[in-house]
């Protein structure tokens, strides 16, 4: 029963999630990757372009801090355990620099250790985030972000409106397939090859 009440509140948990509207950074905000793996920087950098964002990526914190300085990113997710200095180092070097001392960093980490979270906390980090992860966690960091006011939200998408003349009730009539309509099939059944068209039949 313990199991089925865990289940009901995941449930209930993901149900509430989709109801709520969608709260996304602007397009093309630049996200900084920061992970010595191949395979975590290409699996988020293919959740965050598929969401719109531009990806850069590095592989180790030297990497990191000159692209930092470079293109000026607007997120980075940083990976903790890195070769040569580590994420922490990095991201006390962002913090100390003014280009990147206001920049949103999340640390992301397959590190068990509990006390990762509280040196994330005391180095100014914005948030923590655990491997392995899917794209509801990714771009629920990003929405608490927005939220909190450290990111911009995107603007919300506009419905295209009907043209002129053009009721919304006509507009949405209209199918999103091409089909001939029935009398044009008809007509062209009832021409026999060879005969010239009638007026209005092309």
């Amino acid at each position: 029963m313990a199991g089925f009440g865990l289940l009901q509140r995941l449930v209930a948990g993901g149900e509430r999630r989709h109801s709520e509207p969608r709260v996304r950074a602007p397009v093309a905000s630049r996200v900084l990757v920061v992970d010595d793996s191949a395979t975590i920087c290409a699996v988020l950098g293919k959740m965050l372009t598929q969401d719109g964002y531009e990806v850069v990526k590095a592989a180790d914190g030297e990497s990191a801090l000159a692209l930092a300085r470079s293109v000026r990113p607007h997120l980075v997710f940083l990976d903790i355990v890195l070769p040569g200095i580590s994420g922490f180092e990095v991201l006390r070097a962002m913090r100390r620099e003014p280009a990147t001392q206001r920049t949103p960093i999340v640390m992301i980490s397959g590190n068990v250790q509990a006390t990762e979270q509280f040196y994330v906390q005391r180095y100014g980090a914005d948030d923590f985030m655990k491997k392995p992860f899917g794209r509801g966690e990714v771009f629920e960091r990003i929405r608490q972000l927005v939220l909190t006011g450290r990111l911009p939200a995107r603007a919300p998408v506009q419905q295209p409106q009907p043209p002129s003349g053009v009721s919304q009730a006509e507009w949405d009539a209209i199918p999103d397939i091409g089909m001939p309509d029935e009398a044009h099939v008809a007509h062209r059944a009832a021409t026999k090859p060879g005969d010239p068209p009638t007026p209005g039949s092309a």
